[in-house]
């Protein structure tokens, strides 16, 4: 990725990661801008991150109304499968921080990470 986000997989598309990560959210509800600041975790480029919601929502994964965005899938992360973690000298993809362990989400399209333990609960919306 031209970004260097996505755990480095140069041949990851970008927009099918992000709507497949946008699937997954955990949230009921959500700002536009909430939205845009878990779509950072895998890209900054306006244009595809702009790309991702319209796929999210051609396929039916969000609905917008307004600045609200609601995620439709149900379908949350498995953390034993899809969320795995790995010992190493890290750092954070969503707040810069020093990790020694990193939190890697498993997607079909790729992987995102590393997180740490709290940024990985935010951007899967386990917690706010």
């Amino acid at each position: 990725m031209s970004d260097g986000r996505g755990g480095g997989a140069d041949e990851t598309d970008p927009v099918e990661l992000g709507v497949q990560l946008l699937e997954r959210l955990e949230h009921a509800e959500l700002s536009l801008a909430e939205l845009v600041d878990r779509i950072e975790t895998v890209t900054t480029h306006p244009a595809t991150t702009r790309a991702i919601i319209e796929e999210a929502e051609k396929r039916g994964v969000i609905q917008r109304d307004g600045d609200a965005v609601k995620p439709t899938s149900g379908r949350f992360l498995t953390f034993e499968s899809e969320v795995v973690e790995r010992a190493g000298d890290y750092e954070c993809e969503r707040c810069g921080k020093s990790l020694s362990v990193g939190h890697f989400v498993r997607l079909e399209a790729g992987e995102l990470g590393p997180f740490g333990s709290s940024c990985i609960e935010k951007v899967t919306g386990r917690r706010d």
